[in-house]
């Protein structure tokens, strides 16, 4: 785990005290709302990996942490 990623798992584990976070908290992090982020994931674009808990189309779905922190870290865009 590189030096960013890991700041950003060490806050996350603190701020929420948990290693997963459900779509409300991962929106609140990545200042988009919830409505945004389940466009996100229905467009399979934009987001950290995550579980969907169970085979119905409004199941539960979660984001381990250190998924987040590596999506989060990673996702720059480099300019010239």
């Amino acid at each position: 785990m590189d030096t960013s990623t890991k700041i950003i798992y060490d806050y996350l584990k603190s701020k929420y005290n948990k290693i997963l976070l459900n779509k409300k908290e991962l929106a609140k992090e990545m200042g988009i709302s919830p409505k945004t982020l389940d466009s996100y994931i229905s467009k399979n674009i934009g987001t950290p990996k995550y579980k969907k808990l169970g085979n119905k189309p409004n199941s539960r779905v979660v984001f381990n942490i250190l998924d987040v922190a590596e999506f989060i870290s990673n996702d720059y865009i480099e300019t010239m």
